[in-house]
């Protein structure tokens, strides 16, 4: 739920962080955003009730939107077209560590420390940021100093954005019901809200915070279509595998966290190399090897069980990484190709809306098929039949010896169908993290589709 929750505060930030690039010198705005996020994320850790809590989580969301959506933003703007590919590769470098660091400090945070520490953390960072970005980055000056905020606009964006993804979120909370009343009646909202937004698009003449004339580049519309795809097939397993190392390995926080460490040092052994790739044969290509290969790293889990070698487990995992490091790179920068410079932002806002939408529908789907999988086993019911049986089978035998079933034995059936509950909770969990894995490689096999109108070296490079 808090990934949810982060989105949807962050799909609000976007649509005026990309106005604020426009009027403003982006290297201030870039500065007050990691500012806000350090100091709002100290009072979240200190706040003293739940709707201080919230409050301060919501802009410190806000202020996440804004670091995301300027890191692209800006540096597009100083970047020569040929260069694209290795500026996503330096870039996402960084953000590529977060698989290999993040899940083993969080686990250690939430194993040795409290809830606090997981926002003290972020205070530190962000200082830090604060004093190399005012020394090391130059100022830019405004992309389009002309530009109005699009006041109505960003409503319905951040509307539509919202809805959908709360919607996707009461859908994952009863899988057994996924499209209940809650679900369909958010998600349906938000739909409404994209569309009453293309009318208004229409009227305004692509006048707007995000101007649908972009959609007219095939390179673009492929390139966010596959973003959003994506962000079902990579981002629903990164929630998957923390959860499988835990449930059916037994595992820590932490040591689920290590067991992820060689999906991270995939990826980030393969940014270098795609980044050159992508340059020089366009993001087609690449994109097609990274989904063959992030293939072959993901469907061996749908046949994984808890005995499978952790050894195996973590060689698979190292080949998925480099799989997904080359997924989504070559189409984020399909996106900016034939734009002019004013476009940016407002090309920046589509990608990074469309992005945390699929990224929140990813984890939605993955958590409603497990658990849609587990409430279909009907495990209570197996269970009373257990206990049942063995009740009658105790029952038998003391009728045959002319006895009363002892205490013990009354024991023994409570533990025995207690055993029996968890061994086939933890089948259940299995197959529905096998199910969602395979879901996924079905996401991975449609994301084919949009990625063959990307483009190669063979293609001209239009909008």
């Amino acid at each position: 739920m808090g990934n949810h929750g982060l989105c949807a505060r962050t799909c609000g930030g976007v649509p005026v962080c990309g106005y604020l690039v426009n009027h403003l010198d982006g290297k201030k705005v870039l500065q007050w955003a990691i500012a806000a996020f350090g100091v709002f994320s100290l009072l979240s850790g200190l706040a003293w009730n739940i709707e201080s809590f919230i409050v301060f989580r919501a802009i410190q969301g806000f202020a996440a939107g804004f670091i995301t959506l300027l890191m692209t933003t800006l540096l597009m703007q100083i970047t020569p077209a040929n260069k694209l590919g290795q500026l996503m590769a330096v870039v996402s470098t960084p953000i590529i560590l977060g698989p290999i660091v993040g899940p083993v400090l969080g686990g250690a945070i939430v194993s040795g420390a409290n809830w606090h520490w997981i926002f003290y953390v972020n205070i530190p960072v962000c200082l830090l940021a604060v004093i190399l970005n005012h020394f090391l980055l130059d100022s830019f000056k405004p992309f389009n100093p002309k530009a109005k905020l699009d006041w109505f606009g960003t409503f319905l964006l951040a509307a539509g954005s919202i809805g959908l993804i709360y919607g996707m979120m009461k859908g994952s909370e009863n899988a057994q019901h996924f499209f209940n009343a809650q679900m369909i009646t958010f998600a349906v909202l938000g739909l409404v809200m994209f569309v009453i937004y293309g009318f208004y698009n229409h009227l305004r003449h692509n006048e707007t915070v995000l101007p649908l004339r972009f959609f007219k580049s095939k390179h673009f519309t492929a390139a966010n279509i596959g973003i959003f795809l994506a962000g079902i097939a990579s981002n629903g397993p990164m929630l998957l595998l923390p959860l499988f190392f835990q449930n059916t390995k037994g595992f820590t926080a932490v040591e689920a966290g290590l067991m992820l460490i060689p999906q991270g040092l995939g990826m980030l052994v393969a940014r270098p190399t795609i980044g050159k790739l992508i340059d020089r044969m366009g993001a087609r290509p690449i994109v097609l090897v990274s989904l063959a290969i992030s293939l072959v790293g993901t469907f061996p889990f749908v046949f994984v069980q808890s005995h499978s070698s952790l050894w195996w487990i973590g060689a698979v995992l190292f080949v998925r990484g480099i799989g997904i490091g080359g997924l989504q790179m070559p189409m984020m920068t399909d996106i900016f190709i034939g734009l002019e410079k004013q476009d940016i932002p407002g090309a920046s806002v589509g990608q990074r809306i469309i992005q945390n939408v699929g990224s929140s529908f990813g984890s939605a789907v993955v958590s409603a098929i497990v658990t849609a999988v587990i409430l279909s086993e009907n495990l209570s019911h197996k269970v009373t039949l257990f206990a049942n049986h063995l009740t009658t089978v105790v029952k038998a035998h003391a009728a045959a010896t002319h006895t009363a079933p002892s205490a013990s034995a009354i024991t023994n059936i409570k533990e025995q169908a207690t055993h029996y509950g968890h061994h086939l909770l933890d089948l259940a969990q299995l197959n529905g993290y096998q199910t969602a894995f395979l879901v996924s490689c079905v996401v991975l096999v449609i994301i084919a589709f949009p990625a063959l109108f990307l483009s190669s070296k063979k293609s001209k490079v239009s909008a």
